[in-house]
């Protein structure tokens, strides 16, 4: 049966900590302290290496010498090096058998016992004449040993017998064993710190991870209040930084949400009220030509008023819900500017305003969709002849610079107020009392920017120019 997953990060964060200083714990017990030991093992093997050559020196021609002289030199070589000294002799032969002479621990009693202890590395250093070395299993626990061959005086000839000192290794074993205690020892502190640590960490991280997780709630239920303030420069503190950025931005889209239904709602309002009315008098029977046909051309204009009104909201609902495709192609700008112009030469003459192009003579062809920019063109030129009074002159111009196309349509009428110039692309304004929904250059901008450009307005007093910017 498999365990519970811890759900919460408290707990989750007070786990990993406690694995990561268990693993460290464990990697140190089962590899550094068994190197330690062998280290020390290894250092205790190569000191009685050197002392047991160095003491050696005196135990050479040792066969001879009395016995009593003998085990003098062998106490005496035994308290230099703090080691049991063994010396063997051994039998000619094809196959030499030791036999033990001396022992700096006692009379040799028990040869049997004496030589199973010794006689592995006196047999190597019988058999290759040189010194040996190894750690061996004892009656006595396991031990460093080094036997060192023996010859006559001066150090020449024949081997003749075979030193064999003993050191105990209990003392390293005691030493290791006292550091794996103390790690565990240790290693349990940490890791109950470690645990700790982690949980009350974890505990502050959470803290402030459940305030993003509750404001994110309140975003999600439409209640912006809730704001979340960074208070650190870590990655929870940009997160919140971000995230309040975000929730500005929703409370901002929010706001005009609603102020677009509100407003689209009262457009559409005003010119269903209007024609409602208009059709009432019209089915007033007594009613005279000549007011049924005004009252007729009233319907008419509300009834195009509202199919403006109705494709508009269309066009700027696709482009904020980034629906409207471009269907791009080789154009020439220039020429489209002067079509689009022709468009107007009725709405002129109602308006009693000419119209001067400034086209230079060669194309100015470039990749984009013809449709869009002939529709920000029109936008343009109809804001300037709804927003100046008639007989204002307007000019379109195309030109190619500082890398891009620019198309601007200028007026030279009152001008825009300086109050109003932030506002005036947003939907639904209207800088005057002119006719119109105020969608026109909010769905200008819009187009402006799906195509990588740029609408930009510059007015004084007597002088208004509309700039739209294309890459070239």
């Amino acid at each position: 049966m498999s365990l519970p997953r811890p759900r919460s990060l408290r707990s989750r964060l007070a786990i990993l900590f406690g694995l990561i200083v268990l693993l460290a714990i464990g990697t140190v017990y089962l590899y550094v302290a068994p190197g330690l030991g062998d280290s020390l093992t290894a250092q205790k093997l190569e000191d009685l290496t050197q002392d047991a050559e160095r003491a050696a020196g005196r135990l050479q021609g040792e066969s001879q010498l009395e016995p009593s002289e003998v085990e003098r030199l062998a106490l005496q070589a035994a308290a230099e090096t703090s080691a049991r000294v063994v010396i063997l002799g051994f039998s000619s032969g094809s196959t030499p058998q030791l036999d033990p002479k001396s022992d700096s621990a006692g009379r040799v009693t028990d040869q049997e016992r004496v030589l199973e202890d010794t006689q592995g590395v006196g047999q190597s250093a019988l058999r290759t004449g040189r010194v040996a070395s190894a750690t061996e299993p004892t009656r006595r626990g396991r031990q460093a040993q080094v036997a060192v061959p023996l010859r006559g005086r001066g150090n020449r000839g024949a081997v003749q017998s075979i030193a064999v000192f003993s050191a105990d290794l209990g003392d390293v074993q005691a030493n290791v064993a006292s550091i794996r205690r103390q790690l565990l020892v240790s290693g349990a502190i940490a890791l109950a710190i470690a645990v700790l640590a982690g949980f009350f960490v974890a505990r502050a991280l959470a803290a402030r991870v459940h305030r993003l997780e509750q404001a994110a709630r309140h975003v999600a239920e439409g209640d912006f209040s809730d704001r979340i303030e960074a208070d650190s420069d870590d990655e929870l503190g940009q997160l919140a930084a971000a995230f309040s950025d975000m929730q500005r931005q929703l409370s901002r889209l929010d706001h005009a949400r609603k102020s677009f239904i509100a407003t689209a709602s009262h457009e559409l309002r005003t010119p269903i009220f209007s024609i409602g009315g208009f059709l009432e008098l019209l089915e007033d029977p007594d009613l005279d030509p000549e007011n049924r046909a005004a009252f007729e051309e009233q319907v008419r204009l509300q009834v195009e008023r509202l199919r403006v009104l109705a494709t508009e909201l269309l066009d700027l609902s696709r482009l904020e819900a980034g629906a409207l495709e471009l269907r791009t192609e080789p154009t020439d700008v220039g020429e489209l500017a002067r079509e689009v112009s022709d468009e107007f030469t009725p709405a002129l003459a109602r308006h009693r305003s000419a119209l001067e192009l400034d086209l230079p003579e060669e194309p100015i062809e470039i990749e984009v969709d013809p449709e869009r920019v002939a529709q920000v063109i029109r936008i343009l030129i109809d804001n300037a002849l709804v927003h100046t009074p008639d007989g204002t002159p307007i000019e379109v111009s195309a030109t190619r610079r500082n890398g891009a196309v620019h198309v601007d349509v200028h007026d030279a009428g009152l001008g825009i107020r300086r109050q109003t110039m932030p506002n005036i692309f947003e939907p639904f304004y209207s800088s005057d009392d002119a006719h119109g929904a105020g969608l026109g250059l909010a769905i200008a901008r819009e187009l402006a920017e799906r195509m990588a450009g740029h609408l930009a307005v510059e007015s004084v007093p007597g002088s208004t120019t509309f700039s739209l910017r294309l890459p070239a």
